[in-house]
């Protein structure tokens, strides 16, 4: 493996545990629009090399599960996991821990986003918001039918945090 610079790094993808891949699957599609692009497959406890893999990364206590691999249409990825294990299941949003907090996608309009998650299963979270008053970027949590939260922006991340919010006063209370 090179080692370069660090030019040309981007997210390639973001993981995510639900407790119903299907229905997860279903959801993805219906209210962000991914597409399935893999799986879904099954994650086996045994001496194949996939299995090996499976154990490598999640510990011995793996008991199995399943995955499958979706994209938006800029081609990031998601990959969607379901475990065995008998602690799987949906979660209360636990912000102050480590690790997964939240993933963000852009819609020009978020409250029209909000309805199509709402009507494949998801809730609204919050109430839509402009990002820093006289902004004209606006966002708005919502969470998947499995307890994950979704932020919704309006405009990019970086002409939201690298434009007029780069040179304004953001309170430290934010």
């Amino acid at each position: 493996m090179a080692m370069d610079d660090g030019a040309g790094i981007s997210i390639n993808h973001v993981g995510l545990t639900v407790d119903d891949l299907d229905k997860a699957i279903c959801f993805y599609q219906e209210a962000l629009s991914f597409q399935l692009i893999s799986g879904p497959m099954d994650i086996v406890r045994d001496n194949s090399y996939w299995g090996k893999m499976a154990l490598d990364l999640c510990c011995p206590r793996l008991k199995g599960g399943r995955f499958a691999h979706l994209v938006d249409e800029r081609g990031t990825g998601l990959e969607l996991f379901s475990f065995d294990d008998p602690e799987a299941g949906p979660r209360e949003l636990e912000y102050w821990r480590n690790g997964y907090f939240h993933m963000c996608v852009t819609a020009p309009d978020v409250d029209a986003l909000v309805a199509r998650v709402e009507q494949a299963g998801g809730s609204r979270r919050t109430r839509t918001w402009e990002i820093a008053p006289g902004s004209s970027h606006y966002l708005v949590y919502c969470n998947d039918p499995f307890g994950n939260a979704i932020e919704i922006y309006n405009a990019p991340y970086r002409t939201v945090w690298g434009g007029i919010l780069a040179t304004s006063a953001v309170p430290s209370s934010v």
